[in-house]
C-alpha cells in the first residue's frame, strides 16, 4: 500500500502528491467537485487546507485511498 508523504495544493484544483517511493504526481480534483462530500472543496480555502493523515490526503472528514490516488494521478518530471 502506497502512502502520501507530502501534498501541495496547486491552481485549478490540482494537488501535487509525493508518495513514499518519492514519486511526484499530479491529481486533478475537478471531476470530484460536484459529487457528494467533495462539493465543499469548491471553496478554495477549504481545498487549500488539505493535510496528510494516516498516509493519505485529508480535509477533516474527507479522505481518499492513497492507492487510488497513485493509480489515478499522473507522474511529473
Amino acid at each position: 500500500m502506497r502512502e502520501i508523504i507530502d501534498v501541495k495544493p496547486l491552481e485549478d484544483y490540482k494537488l501535487l502528491l509525493t508518495f513514499d517511493n518519492h514519486m511526484k504526481k499530479i491529481k486533478d480534483m475537478k471531476p470530484y467537485l460536484d459529487k457528494g462530500v467533495f462539493k465543499v472543496l469548491q471553496d478554495k480555502a477549504i481545498f487549500n487546507s488539505v493535510t496528510i493523515e494516516f498516509g493519505t490526503i485529508s480535509w477533516g472528514n474527507i479522505d481518499m485511498c492513497p492507492d487510488s490516488l497513485y493509480e489515478s494521478s499522473y507522474e511529473i518530471e
